[in-house]
Parts: structure tokens; sequence; C-alpha cells
């Protein structure tokens, strides 16, 4: 026998076994009982340096924006309709088996962090315990029925299920609780099309989004069913429209499955430029570090720590979608590439996976990958494990990993000795402090790939421009100044060795 959701006690007496989540806020005010939530970092720590750059994407957001339709110039005043802007109200509503309570209540917490991120409040949040899902209404419907009850006792307006419910699912928990029903997938759409900025991060989201929306079109009514055809005493239009017709919703499907190629056809025409950048920087022996983890665990921050960058850097969850390319010189003289890339989420929708496929090449076609988890996150392991099944999925599983625990200045002692059970070759850093980058910095310099070829060379001096090529592609063991020219012995590119070879010693 299930659980039943009940609301959360406000006395001494232990609650029922339905584990309530997030506290009941007061509707009126939208101020939740636990704050922000989890998957975000605390405001009072959040701080943005001056390595962080000029962030012009952060004002543009927090913008006013337009609102258009809104014109007073009207004959009659009576027309003009006073309307209050507010977010959206939701509730939200997770399913879990026996024992993995804290599994759970943790992903309905990042839940709760997505939907603040969309722009909504969240005034509760409930879990209930069972075997499987129910496959009518996903909760079963006399826990429906409770829900409804619960969504009009705090004036909610959406509710949020932290799974992706099948279409038959929502139509019917949307018939019980008579609002609307939307789940975790929608939710992860919603905020990439919020932040998408180029045009391949749009394309390649709107991709996703309508191949999430194919299988759920949903009709209203006749207008939706109505074939044309057939006589007219039989719902026919008569002459001239005689065939086997076609209904609204076939039509809908067939324009979505249209716009579907069409937007293929240019993320596949972004490819190429792409293409030519990366080849470029492989012809040259500029070995490539990609920057991946969770999202919102200070990767952009580290890559603007590390190269002063000033990309985008904001407590929100997918912040970043369009991968970044930096320039970045090791010690000994050597340039190499950082890349910061979209971040991942546990039950990453696979639309998006698939539409981002040519964004995580970048994650894929990496000499170093530098894994960056949060350090102060509830729950380390899961990100670490779903960044790196992720990383899987595009073929980066044997590339060279450094695992950074960021925001290290949150941590205790006592957590970091247990994430160091989780990784015990990972670095600590911290982007708000300065901790542990020296470290970071010098552990992605050892870890670059050597150019292919080993040379020996005496250079003449009026040929300083290979000397200087090899300081700035290649790897220098050591360099001596004779009088015939310059001798040098180093690891270089192919295509530098080529040039290299007239001066070729034993």
């Amino acid at each position: 026998m299930t659980d039943a959701i009940t609301p959360q006690s406000t006395d001494e007496t232990p609650v029922d076994p339905v584990d309530r989540v997030l506290a009941r806020a007061d509707a009126r005010s939208g101020v939740r009982v636990f704050g922000g939530a989890q998957a975000l970092q605390d405001a009072a720590t959040v701080t943005y340096g001056d390595s962080d750059g000029e962030q012009w994407d952060r004002e543009e957001r927090a913008a006013l924006r337009r609102v258009p339709g809104l014109s007073t110039e009207l004959e009659d005043v009576t027309e003009v309709e006073y309307r209050q802007l507010r977010l959206e109200n939701v509730v939200l509503v997770g399913v879990y088996p026996q024992g993995s309570q804290e599994d759970a209540e943790n992903s309905l917490r990042e839940l709760s962090a997505l939907a603040e991120t969309a722009g909504a409040v969240v005034l509760d949040g409930v879990l209930q315990r069972r075997p499987h899902p129910d496959p009518a209404t996903y909760i079963g419907r006399g826990k429906a029925s409770e829900l409804r009850d619960l969504v009009a006792a705090v004036g909610a307006d959406t509710v949020i299920a932290d799974t992706e419910l099948a279409p038959s699912q929502r139509r019917a928990l949307e018939d019980v609780v008579k609002v609307k029903v939307i789940d975790r997938t929608t939710v992860i759409l919603d905020i990439f099309s919020q932040h998408a900025k180029s045009r391949e991060g749009k394309a390649q989201v709107e991709l996703a989004q309508l191949e999430y929306l194919l299988p759920r079109l949903r009709g209203w009514g006749e207008s939706m069913s109505r074939q044309a055809g057939g006589q007219v005493g039989a719902g026919g239009a008569g002459m001239g429209s005689r065939g086997p017709g076609e209904t609204k919703i076939e039509l809908d499907r067939r324009r979505i499955r249209t716009k579907m190629a069409l937007l293929r056809r240019q993320i596949r025409d972004f490819g190429p430029a792409r293409e030519a950048k990366r080849a470029d920087r492989k012809r040259n022996t500029i070995p490539s570090v990609a920057i991946a983890g969770y999202t919102n665990a200070g990767k952009s921050s580290l890559l603007n720590k590390l190269t002063s960058a000033g990309v985008l850097v904001e407590n929100a969850l997918f912040a970043t979608l369009d991968a970044t390319v930096r320039r970045a010189e090791a010690v000994d003289g050597r340039v190499y590439t950082l890349t910061d890339t979209v971040g991942f989420v546990r039950n990453l929708p696979h639309q998006l996976v698939e539409a981002f496929r040519s964004t995580l090449e970048e994650v894929a076609d990496a000499d170093v990958i530098v894994h960056v988890v949060d350090g102060s996150h509830p729950d380390p392991a899961a990100q670490l494990l779903t960044v790196r099944d992720v990383m899987g999925d595009v073929g980066a599983r044997s590339t060279r990993e450094i695992v950074v625990f960021n925001k290290a200045d949150l941590v205790d002692p006592d957590t970091r000795l247990v994430l160091r059970g989780l990784e015990p070759s990972a670095l600590f850093a911290s982007s708000r402090t300065g901790e542990g980058i020296a470290e970071l910095r010098a552990a992605i310099e050892e870890a670059l790939p050597l150019p292919a070829v080993e040379v020996r060379a005496l250079v003449p001096y009026e040929r300083g421009d290979l000397i200087n090529a090899v300081h700035e592609s290649g790897h220098i063991i050591s360099t001596r100044h004779e009088e015939e020219g310059t001798a040098v012995h180093a690891h270089v590119s192919e295509h530098l060795a080529a040039q290299l070879a007239p001066y070729a010693v034993s």
C-alpha cells in the first residue's frame, strides 16, 4: 500500500511517511521556507571578481522587457485591460521506490532550482513512495485527487512532475488536478530556450523542443479532428473538396517535421566552420582543453579565473549554452585552448543530447577534460556519474580527465575527506578565493600532449621565425646558442618538423 500525500506537520508530532521535500510557503508572498534551492549556490557566497571580465549578457538578461500591445492610445478607455505581472506558482511532485528517499529529495530540490531558474515560484513539493509510477496518472488516481486539493489550497497554477511524463500520463493527471501539468524535460527545454544566444544554440534548442512536442500534440474539439471530403450531409465540404483530407493535428505534425528537417540542415551548415577552426588548431598542434561538468558547478568562473575570459557567470542553472573557446599559454610558452561547454544535469533529455551533439563535440575532440564538480553540492557522487555518462555518450570516455572539486571555500574539512574518498587524485579549487587555481593550471599543463615529432636542429640566426614557431606550438627540451645558430631539441608538429628538416642534426 502506498503512502498518502499529507501536508507538513506544524506541531511537534512526527509527519506522515510521505516525505515532504519543500516546505509549503505563503502563496501570496511566494517565499519558501527552504530559501534558495540546494542546487543553487547560497546568494551570500556568490561574488563576481575582476577576473570575470565585462559580462554584457548579465545586463541584457536583467534588463526590462517591453510588453507589446499595451498602448493606451484607444478611443474607448474601457478597452484598456489592467494586468499584474506575476511569476508562475508551481507544486512539485515525484515518485520514488523503497530505499531511494534521499536521492528523490535531492532530485526534487534540483527540480525546484530548475523551476526557479525558468521563472517560477515553488509553493510546495511532495513525494510518493511506490514501486513504479502509475502508468495512467503517474501517482495513481487517489493521490492525484489529493494533489488536486493541495494545488487548490496553496493557489498553484502548474504542477511539475520530476520525470518525463508520457503524453497519456500528462493528460490524465491534468484532467484530475484541473491545472496545467508539465514535466522535468519541459522545464529544462524552457530554460534552454531562454538562455540560447547564438544562431546555432537557438536552432539546437528549437529542434529539441520540436522533437519533444511532436508525439505530444493534443487536439481540442472538432477543429483538430475534422477532415475535408465526403458529402455535405455527412459533414464534408461538398464538391471540390472530396478526397482523403487531412486533420488539423496531421497538418501540425507535417509542419513540425518539415521545420525539424530545416533545423537539422541549418545545424549541419554550422559544422564546416567549426571543423575548419578545429582542423586549423590540430594542424598547428594547439592542444585543446574542455571544461565539462554539472550545471552551476562553476565552469565559467574557472574559465574566467584561468584566462580572464569575461564569460557570463551567473548563479543559475544552464547559464552557459554556447561553447566559448579562449586562448591560454603555458609556462613554457606553449599555446593551448580552453573551452567552456554546456552543463549537464541528471535525467538530461535525450533530445538535448542529440540536438547539442555538435556542441558536445568540443568535449569529444578535446585532448584533456577538466571535469568540474560542485564540492558543496549535497550529492557530488551523482554529479560525477551523470557527467561521465554523457561524456561516454559523446565518445569522450577515454580522454584524459582532471577532476576538480570547485567551491572549495564552502567545503568543511570533514566533507573534503569524503570527497577525497570519491576521487583520490582530484584537486580542490575556489573561483571565489583563488585557492587551487595555480595547482589546476599546473595540472592542465602537465597533462597537455606532446607534439608528435622529436627534432634536434641547428637553426641559423636568420631563421628566427622557426625558433619562434617552436616556442609557440612545440615543447622545448633544450636550446643552446652556438656560432652557426641556435641548437634546439624539441617536440614539434609534423608540419614544423618538415620545415626544420634542412637544419636537422644527429
